[in-house]
C-alpha cells in the first residue's frame, strides 16, 4: 500500500471559481466581482458570475465525486455570500447553502474540508481599507465565528487562508488579481501581517468551538529541488527554499515561519528593513496558533545547486523542458522535496491541498475527454509524494486541483484544470479519462499508480 490507512484522496475547488449565482439570494459583492467588471483585467472580459453554476448544481457535482470515489472534498466559503457587508448582518440564505452542501457531502460519504477564505474578499470591506485596515483580522475572526458556529458540528477539517502569497502579492503588489492594486512594499507587508493575524484569530475561533478540530492553512509551497542527490546540492536546495533574498516577498519562510514558528525570519528584517510591518505585543503569539497539519499547494518547483562560492544557485531549465498548458514546468520531484523540507522544518503532518495541471481538453468525437498528459502528471506527482512518505514524511492526504474546469481567475475560462470537463454554455459535465483513472487509484488505495 503506497499511502497510509486513512489517507485522504481528495479534490479541491474554490467558491468564486465554481459557484456562480453572483447576485442571488442576498449575496454581496466581492473584490473579484469588482475586478472582473473593471474591464481588461480578465481574459476575454470573462467573470465568475455564472462559472460552473455549482450553487444550483451542487448535488450533481457531489454525485460525480461519489462516483469517482473521492473521500474528501476541499471547498471554500464565499464570505460576501454569508455576510454581504463583510461584517454585521448574516445572510441566512447564503449560510443555508453551505449547510446543504455539507449535509450532502456527508450523506455521500465524503469528508468536508472547509477553507474559510479563497480570495473572494467582501467589496464593502475593501472600501474600508481591506487588508490594510488594522481591524481586518477582527473582521475575519467574526466571519469565521459565524461559519464555525453553523458548520462546526459537522466539519472537522479547516483551512484558514488559501495562498495568502497570491491574494496579497498578486492582488496588492502586481495588480494581476483582485483587487488589482499596485502598492508599495511597506503597504504590501502590512497587508501580509494583517492576513497572518487573521489566520491566527480564525484558528483561535475554530479551536474554541471544537477541541478535536483539525486546523491548517493552504499556502503556496515554492519548492526548491536539488540538481541530483549530491549532499551539497540537497543542502543548497534546503537553504534556498527558506531564504528571503533581496525583495522577494514570495519567500516561503516569510509566510510560514510566523504561522508555525512564531517569528519572521531574520533575513526578512535584514532585506526589508523599515518596510517590515509594525509588530505589536502579542501579535506573533496570535499568529502562531497550534496547527494540526501543514497544508500546501504545490504545482511546480525549481532546481538548485551549490555555486562556486558555496551559495545556492538557481539553475535554468533546458530548452524544450516539459511544460503544462499554463506554461508551468513539470517537476514531479517537487512533491518529494517540498514535503520533505517542510516536514523537517515545521514538524507537522503534510497534506497536499492542491496539485494538478492545466491541459488542452475538449470533448472528442467519441464523446470522451482524453487527457493522458494529466494522468501522467498526477501519477508522477503522487508517486513522488508516496516516496516522501516512505522516507519518513507524515503524509495525510492529496487533493487534486481541481474537480471540474472552472473560472481560472485572470485567465478566465481559458485554462482547464479539471478532472471533469465543463461546457460553460450548457453546463454539461463530462468525466475526463483522468477522473476514471483517479477512481481506479482510489479504489486500489494507490496500487494502481504502479512503481516509479
Amino acid at each position: 500500500m503506497l499511502f497510509p490507512e486513512g489517507f485522504f484522496y481528495g479534490t479541491a475547488t474554490a467558491s468564486y471559481q465554481i459557484e456562480g449565482a453572483a447576485r442571488e439570494d442576498g449575496k454581496g459583492l466581492s473584490v473579484w466581482d469588482m475586478f472582473c467588471r473593471k474591464g481588461r483585467t480578465v481574459w476575454q472580459g470573462q467573470s465568475g458570475d455564472v462559472a460552473c453554476d455549482h450553487y444550483h448544481r451542487y448535488l450533481d457535482d457531489i454525485a460525480i465525486m461519489k462516483e469517482i470515489g473521492i473521500n474528501a472534498y476541499r471547498f471554500s466559503i464565499s464570505w460576501p455570500r454569508v455576510m454581504p457587508g463583510g461584517t454585521g448582518t448574516v445572510n441566512e440564505a447564503g449560510l443555508a447553502f453551505y449547510d446543504r452542501l455539507v449535509d450532502a457531502l456527508l450523506e455521500a460519504g465524503i469528508k468536508p474540508f472547509c477553507t474559510l477564505f479563497h480570495w473572494d474578499y467582501p467589496y464593502e470591506l475593501y472600501c474600508r481599507g481591506g487588508w490594510l485596515n488594522p481591524a481586518s483580522s477582527d473582521w475575519f475572526a467574526d466571519y469565521a465565528r459565524v461559519i464555525v458556529d453553523r458548520l462546526g458540528d459537522r466539519v472537522g477539517h479547516w483551512m484558514t487562508l488559501n495562498e495568502p502569497q497570491c491574494f496579497v502579492l498578486l492582488g496588492h503588489q502586481t495588480g494581476m488579481h483582485a483587487p488589482g492594486d499596485k502598492l508599495g512594499l511597506t503597504e504590501v507587508l502590512r497587508a501580509m501581517h494583517n492576513a497572518l493575524l487573521a489566520h491566527g484569530k480564525a484558528a483561535q475561533v475554530i479551536r474554541a468551538s471544537s477541541k478535536s478540530a483539525q486546523i491548517g492553512a493552504a499556502p503556496v509551497g515554492a519548492v526548491k529541488m536539488p540538481a541530483g542527490d549530491a549532499p551539497q546540492n540537497v543542502e543548497a536546495a534546503r537553504a534556498s527554499m527558506f531564504a528571503v533574498n533581496g525583495q522577494d516577498t514570495w519567500a516561503n519562510a516569510l509566510w510560514m515561519d510566523p504561522m508555525i514558528l512564531g517569528k519572521y525570519p531574520d533575513d526578512a528584517f535584514a532585506n526589508f528593513g523599515d518596510a517590515m510591518p509594525a509588530i505589536h505585543d502579542g501579535d506573533m503569539e496570535t499568529i502562531a496558533q497550534p496547527l494540526d497539519f501543514f497544508g500546501v499547494n504545490t504545482y511546480s518547483g525549481g532546481y538548485v545547486a551549490e555555486g562556486v562560492d558555496g551559495k545556492p544557485v538557481d539553475l535554468p531549465f533546458p530548452a524544450g523542458y516539459p511544460i503544462t498548458a499554463y506554461k508551468w514546468w513539470v517537476t514531479p520531484e517537487a512533491l518529494y522535496w517540498g514535503p520533505k523540507f517542510f516536514h523537517e522544518r515545521y514538524k507537522l503532518p503534510v497534506i497536499i491541498t492542491e496539485n494538478g495541471m492545466s491541459n488542452v481538453d475538449w470533448v472528442a468525437m467519441d464523446g470522451g475527454v482524453h487527457d493522458p498528459q494529466r494522468i501522467d502528471y498526477l501519477r508522477q506527482h503522487m508517486l513522488q509524494f508516496a516516496r516522501a512518505g516512505r522516507d519518513g514524511v507524515d503524509i495525510r492526504g492529496y487533493f487534486v486541483w481541481t474537480l471540474m474546469d472552472n473560472f481560472e481567475w485572470a485567465e478566465g475560462f481559458k485554462e482547464r484544470f479539471g478532472m471533469v470537463h465543463t461546457d460553460f454554455v450548457t453546463q454539461a459535465r463530462t468525466m475526463k479519462d483522468s477522473a476514471l483513472w483517479y477512481k481506479d487509484v482510489i479504489a486500489t488505495k494507490g496500487d494502481a499508480l504502479g512503481g516509479e
